[in-house]
């Protein structure tokens, strides 16, 4: 099932920073919906396309949200940047996808 969703990028501190694309609560509401028996750990496996890159990661859940996360090479290549609204078109995918 595919989702377009459009939020800010924001950053995390850690040892190290990390960067995610925060999908809206309402978004997040029917992601977590349709996601129900493919959520492992409360993430949730997804095909990403933003802009002319596609990658596959797994959404992160946060404070009654997802985040997705944005790694360097896609950052760089889409020129993404901290506090940017960003649009991203996810599609749900099954663990067995993954293998």
């Amino acid at each position: 099932m595919p989702f377009t969703c459009t939020g800010p990028v924001i950053e995390w501190r850690g040892p190290a920073p990390f960067y995610f694309l925060a999908v809206p609560e309402d978004e997040s509401d029917d992601i977590k919906e349709a996601a129900r028996g493919l959520e492992y750990w409360g993430q949730v496996a997804v095909d990403v396309r933003i802009g002319d890159t596609g990658f596959r990661t797994a959404l992160f859940p946060k404070d009654g949200r997802y985040l997705v996360p944005l790694r360097v090479a896609v950052r760089r290549a889409e020129g993404i940047e901290v506090g940017q609204e960003l649009t991203a078109d996810l599609e749900l995918a099954s663990r067995s996808q993954d293998a």
